[in-house]
């Protein structure tokens, strides 16, 4: 029972932004740029703009993973502030009119490319890597990495925001959207206990599309709700997110346009590998030159 009236939406609805919750400031109901802004230009073809959100680093982990494949896929990722409204920004709207994290510049191709899922693709394509050319394993692995594309923001705008980030905890929307999490977490262990990765026998873009959603809810990195959602229960999901997380080019990726967290893990910006020996923000923060 409550002493509050149950709420009659309104004929026309008009936008409130006290009520967004944690990430009220940088939420709005139109598209478009708010000020002007050109992007930077780093030396490599590839520009990425991101933050290190799973969306970005599901980005971050491709590129380091093509590094250490051998591909010529050097790149320069350049952070995106969200809480700063950095993604108003025109140049960064010119990238992604949609205005979310991540966006890519391929100064080779003159392609912008934006959604996560779209740019996991793009470079897929372009190195001939982390995707089957064979008919059946394509199909399968783009089916899962699709399944991501739909799925995530269940978790992420759904149980996550309601969960974790809504200004009031509600128990309608967080079992309507706690019961779908637990039943992707069953999608996810069920093929899981049939194949190693989600494609089938081989690591490709539909794991590293995956890892930083649901491997990071079952290792208790988001949203502060394993216990809450009893991921210990799904042991092949578990399995799967040990295997994928720990390796080196997951690693490095999730460190790429990170900005909280310990200063060690935090490589703000990236334009060479070696930045992850030298320009950690532990070691270029305004506090570590005093």
């Amino acid at each position: 029972m409550t002493d509050q009236p149950p709420y009659t939406p309104p004929k026309v609805w008009t936008w409130d932004a006290e009520n967004g919750g944690k990430f009220a400031n940088i939420n709005r109901p139109i598209a478009g740029a708010t000020h002007d802004k050109e992007l930077p230009i780093g030396q490599h073809p590839l520009q990425l703009h991101s933050l290190a959100t799973p969306n970005g680093v599901k980005v971050t982990v491709m590129l380091e993973e093509l590094l250490a494949a051998g591909h010529d896929a050097e790149y320069d990722a350049w952070l995106i502030d969200i809480q700063e409204g950095d993604q108003f920004g025109s140049g960064f709207v010119d990238i992604n009119p949609n205005s979310k994290i991540p966006a890519l510049l391929d100064r080779d191709t003159g392609s912008r490319v934006f959604e996560s899922g779209a740019i996991l693709l793009y470079l897929a394509e372009k190195f001939g890597a982390f995707l089957p050319t064979d008919t059946k394993a394509r199909t399968e692995t783009l089916n899962w990495l699709f399944w991501l594309q739909g799925s995530a923001p269940y978790l992420g705008g759904g149980f996550g925001h309601f969960y974790a980030y809504a200004s009031e905890k509600f128990e309608y929307p967080i079992n309507r959207f706690a019961m779908e999490a637990k039943r992707q977490l069953d999608v996810l262990d069920r093929r899981l206990a049939e194949a190693a990765y989600l494609g089938g026998d081989t690591y490709s873009i539909a794991d590293m599309a995956t890892a930083p959603w649901y491997g990071a809810l079952v290792k208790g990195l988001v949203y502060d709700a394993a216990e809450f959602l009893d991921v210990a229960a799904y042991k092949h999901v578990n399995r799967w997110a040990n295997d994928v997380m720990t390796r080196p080019a997951f690693l490095r990726g999730k460190m790429v346009n990170r900005a909280w967290g310990e200063d060690s893990e935090q490589l703000r910006e990236r334009h060479a590998a070696s930045d992850f020996d030298t320009q950690t923000w532990d070691k270029i923060k305004p506090e570590a030159a005093e």
